[in-house]
């Protein structure tokens, strides 16, 4: 959190120089004020986001590494050890990420700190729903008794069932995601030939009728910093939009409207000239 507020505070005196110098020096050339304004606007949610969309990255690697690690500790308790001493052995395997968080218990837990304590840090220091349930189901087991084996059993299946329905979601809605793309870049073709074959037409018998007021090029720059900011907001919320239907979190998207929009504003630069 402080992290974040820190890169807002950054950030927002960056995009607040950034607007102050647009209404200073470019107010009056509307074809570059509006795209300024979206370029800042976009560039103070941008970073914010990517840290956002890192911890969810975060998050997910570890989620991806606890099935195994519950598996593992499965074996471990049905062998006929105790929690602890089935997590001072698991400890030693290579979870990836996740083996620091476990290290850290196991040493907790030979600090003399209680098993149901130690496990809640766990949880906690994961930042993850989904281990955080599963931590909440094996700290009441082990408060309770019972069966730990078929107990954990039934975790260690829920938690792999789980990371199956998200990679086979992930699958079935690659399809979504490719279609997002093709809506974009048809929109940029459609602009696009706006732009190179419709916009001269309609601009000449307008300065032939009002060639006092605008001229061609007037039209000409006024239609395509139009273009322009249009292309800027459908990439960035189709790119929104992408996201929460591939990674169901609107911060999934973030990657996807950072491509569209530096790829849509590069393409119809080049192109219109």
């Amino acid at each position: 959190m402080k992290k974040i507020k820190a890169i807002m505070i950054i950030n927002g005196i960056i995009v607040a120089s950034i607007v102050l110098l647009d209404f200073l020096f470019f107010k009056e050339v509307s074809s570059l004020f509006s795209s300024i304004i979206i370029i800042a606007i976009v560039m103070f949610f941008v970073p914010i986001a990517l840290v956002r969309c890192y911890e969810a990255w975060k998050v997910r690697t570890l989620e991806d590494f606890f099935p195994q690690f519950m598996r593992d500790l499965v074996e471990s308790v049905r062998s006929g050890m105790t929690l602890p001493q089935a997590i001072e052995s698991v400890s030693e395997n290579d979870y990836g990420p996740l083996s620091s968080h476990i290290k850290r218990v196991n040493a907790q837990l030979n600090w003399g700190i209680p098993f149901e304590n130690a496990l809640l840090k766990f949880s906690r220091g994961t930042r993850s729903k989904l281990i955080g349930r599963i931590a909440t189901t094996i700290i009441e087991s082990h408060r309770f008794g019972g069966n730990l084996t078929d107990i954990f059993d039934a975790i260690s299946t829920t938690s792999v069932e789980v990371e199956r329905l998200r990679e086979e979601r992930k699958l079935y809605i690659n399809s979504q995601l490719i279609t997002g793309y093709i809506i974009f870049f048809v929109f940029l073709v459609v602009i696009i030939g706006l732009e190179k074959y419709l916009v001269p037409t309609l601009s000449q018998p307008l300065a032939g009728e009002l060639s006092a007021q605008a001229s061609p090029q007037d039209m000409s720059g006024e239609y395509k910093a139009m273009f322009r900011n249009l292309i800027m907001l459908q990439g960035l919320f189709a790119g929104l939009v992408i996201g929460k239907m591939a990674e169901g979190a609107v911060t999934g998207g973030i990657k996807h409207s950072l491509f569209l929009f530096i790829a849509g504003l590069l393409i119809y630069t080049i192109t219109t000239g």
